[in-house]
């Protein structure tokens, strides 16, 4: 094994945080499009929408909804 190949016992800890930090990415880049698209004012900005999005909340939902699609996503690899 070189240094740089994981060893066998951490890839599915990096499965699970690749496919979890790409499903709460996908949740954060849907709410930063609907902040744009719903509420279209004057002198919106982008730093005035993450302020708005990047909440204690929406990170509490986006890793619990994250976990959930994760498994969900883990069944139908097994069933299929």
């Amino acid at each position: 094994m070189t240094p740089l190949t994981p060893r066998p016992k951490t890839k599915p800890f990096w499965r699970v945080g690749v496919e979890v930090t790409s499903i709460i990415f996908l949740f954060y880049s849907n709410l930063l499009m609907g902040e744009f698209e719903g509420v279209n004012g004057r002198g919106k900005t982008f730093a005035f929408a993450l302020h708005d999005i990047i909440t204690s909340t929406n990170f509490l939902i986006a890793i619990v909804t994250a976990f959930i699609g994760y498994g969900i996503f883990e069944f139908l690899r097994r069933k299929l």
